[in-house]
């Protein structure tokens, strides 16, 4: 018999990283069976390392970003790792913001290169030490991140890949003017009556 719960794999691990780690891991925590360390942007290749060294988090899945343009440090890093030898999984967390770079874990996961690259392109998120950061899904002269959520949903210049000049091409966007300032809460064109539940219905 055992006194109090047997504590699972994931919160050991916690714990485990807690203790060689120090305030390396600024918090841990566990929310649907999940786990998450949350860790200072400067030791994420330490964080990395110990994960992959000593807990044989050899696998890493996705790195990615998060905007949340109301913070002091707006941009979240999430790095997502698996330990198929312990058939567990991890995922780290980083705050930064539009100058403040983040260490690439390249050197430690060859993987992460292309996964990046595209939370570069995406976010403008700067990683270090990367060996090759420039832009993966857009054009070399891109104007802006998309993924930011400031990042205008309209414009009035597109992009495409042009056959017959066998290059990427700017042109005006085709889309009725009217379109970019539709009003949502107007009833279609068309209806001559009152739509319930129009809030610009006239009495």
């Amino acid at each position: 018999m055992t006194d109090g719960p047997i504590p699972s794999p994931l919160a050991a691990l916690a714990e485990r990283a807690r203790n060689a780690l120090g305030d390396k891991i600024v918090e841990h925590r566990m929310a649907f069976g999940e786990l998450t360390l949350l860790v200072q942007r400067e030791a994420i290749v330490d964080v990395a390392t110990f994960l992959h060294d000593h807990e044989a988090f050899i696998s890493i899945s996705t790195v990615c970003g998060a905007d949340y343009p109301e913070r002091e440090e707006r941009f979240e890093v999430v790095y997502h790792l698996l330990s198929p030898r312990q058939n567990l999984r991890v995922r780290l967390k980083l705050t930064t913001d539009t100058d403040k770079p983040v260490p690439s874990i390249t050197g430690l996961y060859p993987g992460a290169d292309w996964f990046e690259r595209e939370t570069y392109d995406l976010f403008g998120i700067l990683f270090t030490g990367h060996p090759d950061l420039r832009r993966l899904l857009t054009d070399y002269g891109f104007d802006g991140y998309p993924l930011r959520k400031d990042f205008p949903t309209t414009g009035y210049v597109q992009v495409r890949y042009d056959e017959e000049r066998k290059r990427v091409v700017y042109e005006p966007v085709k889309l009725a003017q009217e379109f970019r300032q539709f009003d949502y809460l107007s009833p279609w064109e068309g209806t001559d009556y009152v739509l319930p539940g129009d809030e610009k219905a006239k009495n």
